[in-house]
């Protein structure tokens, strides 16, 4: 028993002991959650979460305040700044937000949807807010579930960890035990081992995916308006771009626990400002351009677009190329900084 607690105990400091050394790791360990804590701190920040939503339409430079109108001064009204066109009409007919107001025209109007509560109630806090009348306009359509708006973000999430964590750790573990530099006295070159990583975890990943998606599909009845081609042609180019993305942290780095903290670094805004849980429409400015720029919003995005409101490859255009710029870099870059042997 003393021997067996010996072992234990050698062990125990041993493991510590290559951890504590590894000032890379500790680090990431240490400054990770501080600045998680922070970001949550920051994208969270302000007052309670309102009871409705409405989108404004307001000339160019004009503050969203009682100045342009009394209304604009509702407590517990979140209002933001809605882009002109189609889509902002639709999010009235998808009961997205509870109202549209525009204030470009005189006289203003607004659009309510004539089977929401929530739009009959905020018709009467218009009325009661005094001010200039504003035109009444209606429009129609059943709310979207919960359930549907929320399963695309939650797959999405789960291919983005698969993508990232099972590609990043598998290829740091290759070079940690040597099987990198083995490979290296062979004549594969490392974009073509890169490649080969890439499309043997992509086959994997847009299996499963596909499969778990097919059984919500049939257990919760989800709705899908456009096509499953459209949809697997996404998924397809998002899985490439986020495995390419794992690809450039494990391009250099010999350290299983500092990947796994840059990976964390990675994984957790994007899980937070990518719109996985809540809309981020009304979300600060810059909150929006960060999510431009990363693969799981433009999937994200793109599969709600065609599950919920037919898309069809016209309007998923944008998504689909920012999906391929992406891929395409996070390649190159994976590859140009790729290194056989740990330092």
């Amino acid at each position: 028993m003393t021997g067996s607690w010996r072992r234990l105990k050698a062990a125990t400091w041993a493991r510590s002991l290559e951890f504590i050394r590894d000032k890379s790791a500790v680090g990431w360990n240490v400054i990770f959650p501080v600045l998680l804590v922070l970001g949550l701190a920051y994208v969270f920040s302000g007052p309670g979460q309102p009871m409705f939503k409405v989108g404004v339409l307001a000339p160019a430079g004009a503050a969203l305040d009682a100045k342009l109108h009394p209304f604009l001064a509702t407590p517990q009204v979140q209002f933001y700044r809605e882009e002109p066109g189609e889509t902002a009409l639709h999010k009235v007919q998808l009961q997205r937000i509870d109202m549209l107001a525009d204030f470009t025209v005189s006289p203003g109007r607004y659009w309510v949807n004539e089977q929401s509560p929530k739009g009959k109630l905020l018709e009467q806090l218009l009325r009661g807010a005094g001010g200039d009348p504003l035109q009444r306009q209606t429009t129609s359509g059943a709310e979207v579930r919960y359930v549907d708006w929320v399963t695309p973000g939650v797959l999405g999430m789960n291919m983005m960890f698969s993508c990232l964590f099972g590609i990043g750790y598998v290829i740091v573990r290759y070079r940690k035990n040597g099987y990198l530099k083995r490979l290296n006295a062979t004549p594969l070159r490392a974009f073509e081992f890169l490649l080969a990583q890439l499309l043997s975890r992509l086959l994997l990943i847009v299996a499963v995916n596909a499969a778990v998606f097919v059984a919500c599909r049939l257990l919760l009845d989800l709705r899908m308006e456009g096509s499953y081609w459209n949809l697997l042609l996404l998924t397809t180019l998002a899985t490439f771009s986020m495995i390419a993305m794992g690809l450039v942290v494990s391009a250099r780095i010999s350290s299983e626990e500092l990947a796994g903290g840059i990976l964390n670094v990675i994984s957790t805004p994007m899980m937070v400002v990518c719109g996985v849980f809540f809309s981020i429409d009304g979300a600060p400015h810059i909150l929006q351009i960060v999510a431009q720029l990363l693969p799981l919003t433009h999937l994200i995005n793109g599969a709600r677009a065609i599950m919920l409101d037919g898309a069809g490859l016209q309007q998923v255009m944008p998504n689909l190329l920012a999906l391929a710029a992406m891929s395409a870099f996070y390649l190159v870059l994976g590859a140009a900084m790729f290194k056989w042997r740990q330092n």
